[in-house]
């Protein structure tokens, strides 16, 4: 494909903005020429990005901040684009998360309930409010960020792993849906990647996060998004249905080559 940007002057969505995927994805976004509307649970950080976008891209970013797995929260933040007459046209669901890193027997109950309730259910709260003002229209198109974990599963990944094969299916599932509109569906599914994630996943352990990437290098955030903008930026006709992005030095989701 060309390099010409399709995406200037369009009204985009990203959930999980404050950081990570999220927040690099919102950068590309806003190089593009597009107006941003950013949800994430941190204040601070979707402050610290919308100055930050409008100051280097004169950027339209309006912010709300909101917790996907809130379902009020979320058909409010809606119902308030819909009145305001802002039609979406690209949604990108990356709210999600890992937590916990045990054998399914003794897996820990909390950290069940946030990976189903954000990776699952709060993508399917937000695509049930969103996606209707895109057929509405027959226009638009959802991408979801699911991960390589939704391909194979891999040891102690369990719950995780079951939360992305779901989102992989949810994204197949809805594309049938979809079926006779122009309204696109696609995801961009990465391996081993260098953010917050295994520092959540970790609860917080520094050290346990930064062996996960010992040995090799990781995608960066800003790979990802790479991704996710030339999915979204294909031409109207074109649907790239899935994306499966990993670094160079890794094969599965547990296959890692580490050299040192």
């Amino acid at each position: 494909m060309e390099n010409t940007n399709r995406l200037k002057g369009k009204n985009v969505i990203v959930t999980g903005a404050s950081a990570g995927f999220g927040a690099a994805i919102a950068r590309s976004f806003a190089a593009y020429g597009c107006a941003l509307e950013l949800w994430a649970r941190r204040r601070d950080r979707l402050v610290s990005l919308r100055d930050e976008l409008q100051r280097t891209h004169d950027a339209k970013v309006s912010l709300r901040v909101l917790d996907v797995r809130d379902r009020g929260a979320v058909a409010s933040a809606a119902e308030d684009l819909r009145s305001a007459g802002w039609a979406p046209d690209v949604l990108v669901n990356n709210a999600g998360l890992a937590s916990g890193f045990d054998p399914i027997h003794e897996g820990d109950y909390a950290d069940w309930d946030a990976m189903i309730d954000t990776n699952l259910k709060g993508l399917l709260n937000v695509t049930r409010e969103i996606l209707p003002m895109m057929v509405e229209r027959d226009a638009g198109h959802v991408i979801n960020i699911g991960s390589v974990a939704g391909y194979m599963a891999y040891p102690k990944g369990n719950v995780y792993n079951a939360t992305k094969f779901a989102v992989r299916g949810l994204t197949e599932a809805m594309a049938v849906d979809l079926f006779g509109t122009r309204v696109r569906m696609s995801s961009v599914d990465p391996g081993a990647a260098e953010t917050e994630f295994s520092l959540v996943r970790f609860h917080g352990d520094d050290d346990r996060a930064r062996k996960v990437y010992d040995g090799f290098q990781p995608l960066t955030a800003q790979d990802v998004a790479d991704a996710v903008l030339y999915v979204a930026n294909a031409p109207a006709h074109v649907n790239v249905s899935k994306l499966v992005i990993m670094p160079t030095a890794q094969r599965n989701p547990y296959l890692i080559d580490r050299k040192g």
